[in-house]
């Protein structure tokens, strides 16, 4: 702030002095002050194995566009933050951003408790929140449309959870999951797609911080359940599998993609993850965004949620290029004019949107996750699913759909 003040005295001298402050071009007084983006991801925590990347994709678009001369003749600032996947760590680093950074935007928080507990400083600043959480509540929120989530909604995870696991051959689903905000809407949904077979359902919330969850796999087993649902994380999951092992379980087991990853597997004695099937929404591949995205990180395999932050930067820069304006007011304003123009030139980077946009030309992103188009509360309109089975200690493809 001090060094815009600086810049602009300067600059307002030298006009004067010529021909007037009305002589001055507008670009190059918006010089001295960047856009200002933040990233408020997990680099430590549950979700550690994620935010980094995230944080990669962004720095990779943002690093593009001010070698092509930044936005509204801007530079794009980034300022990545770590939200450690705990709400008061979440809060106290999106206070830094919008109080002290003064970001425009808040990109990439990732578990729900983490945008549950930020999302009302976003919206009581109007600074515009990018998010890959799915709990259903958070778009519930009276959040006035300053966000917008590229995850799936639980209750569409949720449905397809239990389709799964009535197609593996499932009559009695357990779910077991820590307490988080997508938890209930995520049985509830198991439930209705597994009765809706003929199938039943029980569920336990447990504590995920124990050593141990002997007594709570005893708990499942008393359901005599054919398939079990694992609602956690990485931390608690690997422990939740070592103890089902020792069980003897010879059911379905089904985890959420960014639970049971390639580090997991790494991290214990095969026979304990093995078969384990995994559901995840499925990046968009062999997508021209996707495979920019690949090249820019050179990551073979961008995970969803790099692929949806890649989304949430090209979207908000060609929403503050269309409204000419920084603001969050103008991010929101503006960014279904660049995700789902009807008519719109079809976009899948930031690059060619500016150039669109330059020329006066309607916007319609596709993107490395797919479609990115949202309803009037800010949902993902669709999205294709990822199943995934580990098979003899590597994760392998099952199907797209």
């Amino acid at each position: 702030m001090t060094q815009f003040t600086t810049d602009r005295r300067t600059l307002l001298a030298g006009a004067a002095a010529l021909a007037g402050v009305s002589a001055l071009p507008r670009m190059a007084m918006a010089q001295g002050a960047p856009i200002k983006i933040g990233t408020l991801t997990p680099l430590t925590g549950a979700g550690g194995p994620y935010g980094p990347v995230m944080v990669k994709a962004v720095k990779a678009v943002i690093d593009e566009v001010n070698a092509a001369g930044g936005v509204l003749g801007r530079k794009i600032e980034l300022i990545s933050e770590d939200d450690q996947t705990n709400p008061e760590a979440g809060v106290r680093a999106a206070r830094k951003l919008i109080d002290v950074d003064k970001v425009s935007a808040i990109l990439g928080t990732w578990a729900s408790s983490v945008t549950t507990a930020v999302a009302p400083l976003c919206w009581e600043s109007k600074t515009f929140l990018c998010t890959t959480s799915g709990a259903d509540s958070i778009t519930q929120l009276p959040h006035q449309g300053f966000l917008i989530r590229t995850q799936p909604t639980t209750t569409l995870q949720g449905k397809k959870f239990g389709e799964f696991a009535i197609a593996q051959g499932a009559k009695r689903v357990f779910f077991l999951s820590p307490q988080t905000p997508f938890a209930k809407s995520q049985f509830d949904n198991i439930t209705l797609a597994v009765k809706a077979a003929g199938g039943e359902t029980a569920s336990l919330i447990y504590d995920d911080k124990k050593p141990a969850y002997r007594t709570e796999i005893d708990e499942a087993m008393r359901f005599k359940p054919d398939a079990i649902v694992f609602g956690g994380y990485t931390p608690d999951t690997t422990v939740m599998l070592k103890d089902l092992y020792r069980a003897d379980f010879k059911g379905t087991k089904i985890a959420f993609g960014y639970s049971v990853n390639q580090k997991l597997v790494e991290s214990v004695p095969a026979e304990i993850v093995e078969k384990t099937f995994m559901i995840s929404p499925s990046p968009a591949e062999g997508s021209k965004a996707y495979d920019r995205l690949v090249k820019m990180i050179g990551v073979a395999a961008p995970d969803p949620y790099t692929t949806q932050i890649y989304d949430h930067i090209n979207l908000v820069l060609m929403a503050i290029a269309i409204g000419g304006d920084a603001s969050g007011d103008a991010i929101r304003a503006n960014l279904r004019k660049v995700s789902q123009a009807p008519g719109g030139t079809k976009i899948d980077n930031a690059i060619d949107g500016l150039k669109a946009i330059a020329a006066k030309q309607p916007v319609d992103y596709d993107g490395a996750s797919g479609p990115c188009d949202f309803t009037e509360i800010g949902d993902i309109s669709d999205s294709k699913f990822r199943y995934e089975q580990v098979q003899g200690g590597k994760i392998a493809l099952v199907k797209i759909g």
